[in-house]
């Protein structure tokens, strides 16, 4: 049977209803061409109104119109950060104190390309469980990332604030180069405190397979940290997750170094950049939460440096 949704065939389909002569899912499929549940609610409709209401495509709610003003301040923020809509809109609510929805935000970045639906999205089955430190300092996340092509890239990451401490890109990753890096924290941080611990892998930039019979090796990563008495925990092997702060920051390191001139450029916009794993409602950004988290007794060595004690 055709389906027909002129007010007359629904008002003799509610007559009939009501009556009891016939059954609603005749009613609901074959002749008005509505799911059951549909039917009922236009039939409680009729009741309450007493007169019969239109059924039928478009229909609903009208589409809203998302506004040139909210596009602009997407699209700023976006370029500026380069956040998912979800990130976004915390961010946009926390620097511009305008609420736009993070659907309304994704529909905003499908439109210019930089977002697209993902169907086969699951749902995380186990919670979410963040470990991290509660200071700055207490402990820093270290690797080299070794594209094709390209220059070895080593960073150091701050376990509590993700904050990059330091990092370079060089023509070899090596263990002069680690410690490079760890001197040059040492020599950016240390008037306010020492990094106490440094996570890294048995790579050999950081760590002798090679032992004698009583665990000893001469490395000179691993003399440095001895001397500068740096705690060194190794990753447990093939086990990435324990390094997964700085495996994360590779991740944005090859999406986005290629948009800066220069390293110290990518890192002073990921340092300014607000991060997920902080507090988003006020937009911190990795440089924000380094100062938050740390001890009160480092910000006396601040002081001493400042006016000289």
């Amino acid at each position: 049977m055709v389906k027909i949704k002129n007010k007359k065939r629904l008002k003799w389909a509610l007559k009939q209803y009501e009556t009891g002569k016939e059954e609603q899912k005749y009613l609901a499929e074959e002749v008005l061409g509505v799911t059951p549940r549909r039917f009922r609610q236009v039939y409680s409709e009729y009741k309450i109104k007493n007169e019969v209401p239109m059924i039928g495509k478009n229909l609903g709610r009208p589409k809203k119109t998302i506004p040139e003003s909210y596009e602009a301040v997407i699209l700023e923020k976006y370029n500026k950060y380069c956040l998912n809509a979800l990130y976004l809109e915390k961010v946009i609510y926390a620097e511009n104190h305008v609420r736009i929805p993070h659907n309304t935000i994704h529909q905003v970045l499908k439109k210019y390309g930089f977002a697209k639906e993902e169907t086969s999205k699951q749902k995380r089955r186990k919670k979410w469980i963040r470990y991290e430190r509660k200071h700055s300092l207490s402990a820093g996340h270290m690797d080299w990332h070794e594209p094709s092509g390209g220059p070895r890239v080593c960073a150091v990451l701050d376990d509590a604030s993700r904050k990059i401490l330091a990092g370079g890109e060089f023509a070899n990753a090596t263990a002069e180069n680690s410690i490079k890096l760890i001197k040059s924290v040492i020599e950016e941080y240390g008037y306010i405190g020492f990094l106490r611990e440094t996570i890294t892998d048995h790579g050999s930039q950081f760590y002798a397979n090679r032992r004698d019979k009583n665990g000893e090796a001469d490395h000179s990563f691993e003399k440095f940290l001895e001397e500068n008495r740096i705690k060194h925990i190794l990753c447990r092997y093939n086990h990435p997750q324990s390094n997964g702060k700085i495996e994360k920051w590779f991740d944005l390191y090859r999406i986005h170094r290629r948009r800066f001139e220069t390293f110290e450029e990518f890192i002073d916009w990921y340092n300014h950049r607000p991060h997920g794993s902080l507090n988003l409602r006020r937009a911190e950004t990795p440089e924000m939460a380094f100062w938050r988290k740390m001890p009160e007794e480092y910000y006396y060595g601040r002081a001493i440096k400042f006016f000289g004690w």
